[in-house]
């Protein structure tokens, strides 16, 4: 009986090892085999991250040529086209002088006019294309600059004032040539149709939300002009900066709500 159970447990062990040592090498092959696959998705991660920096390289050659380019283009038109102005200006001063007849010296003073206009614009173009004015507090600073220089030979009275503004926020040159655009055309609009005699400009800024608030104490927009084209272009500038532009108006005056989301 003895001599009858060897063989048969020889068996089983020999079945029990071979079945061992091949779901060892199952478990080998299996392993080996998602090794290999991490290591092929970890390769691919890498091209693919290697890839991206590439892409994220040449975006920024890409903006740094077009700042140079703004750059150059700035310097041109100062050097070039304000000289040109400055010198149209002082012609037509000179000729001033010197006239007599009382037309003509009305015609220069048109031209001296449209030359100080267009000194303006130029300034305002030169501080658009500046990419290092891509900041908040040189936004603020800018437009509390236009707006006073705009009213101080009317009889608005300006005020203004900055809540929590950190002044280093970074924006970009379009929201900010947007804004600008929007505070303009919002200032004009007092100074030709509000009839008021003070207007309050204040620059909100909560984490990264920018507000614009510009408010008078006129006689408001009539309901049939309350959707105007200076309105529309503004809220137009607003959305094109996935921003929101509010009018609410009265008989105590016109309030203008400017939002933007600031990516920080």
């Amino acid at each position: 009986m003895l001599y009858f159970d060897n063989p048969i447990k020889t068996t089983y062990i020999v079945t029990i090892v071979v079945s061992l040592l091949l779901v060892s090498f199952i478990v080998f092959v299996i392993v080996t085999y998602n090794r290999r696959q991490l290591l092929n998705l970890k390769e691919k991660q890498l091209q693919q991250a290697e890839y991206e920096n590439q892409l994220l390289q040449k975006e920024l050659e890409k903006q740094k040529s077009i700042e140079k380019e703004r750059e150059r283009i700035s310097h041109d038109m100062h050097d070039d086209l304000g000289a040109g102005i400055s010198a149209l200006k002082l012609q037509a001063e000179f000729l001033k002088q010197k006239a007599e007849d009382e037309d003509l010296q009305n015609d220069i003073n048109e031209l001296l006019k449209t030359s100080e206009e267009m000194n303006l614009s130029m300034r305002e173009m030169l501080w658009s294309l500046n990419s290092g004015n891509d900041t908040l507090g040189n936004f603020i600073d800018y437009a509390v600059q236009y707006a006073d220089g705009f009213l101080k030979r009317t009889k608005i009275k300006l005020w203004t004032e900055s809540i929590d503004v950190i002044t280093e926020t970074p924006i970009s040159t379009e929201l900010r040539r947007n804004l600008f655009l929007c505070l303009k055309e919002a200032v004009n609009n007092a100074y030709k149709h509000s009839q008021a005699d003070t207007l309050k400009i204040s620059f909100f800024q909560e984490k990264n939300v920018f507000l614009m608030n510009i408010k008078d104490n006129g006689k408001g927009v009539p309901e049939e002009h309350a959707e105007g084209n200076g309105l529309r272009n503004m809220k137009r500038r607003m959305q094109e900066q996935e921003g929101e532009c509010q009018m609410v108006t009265s008989e105590s005056g016109t309030h203008l709500i400017f939002k933007i989301l600031l990516y920080i």
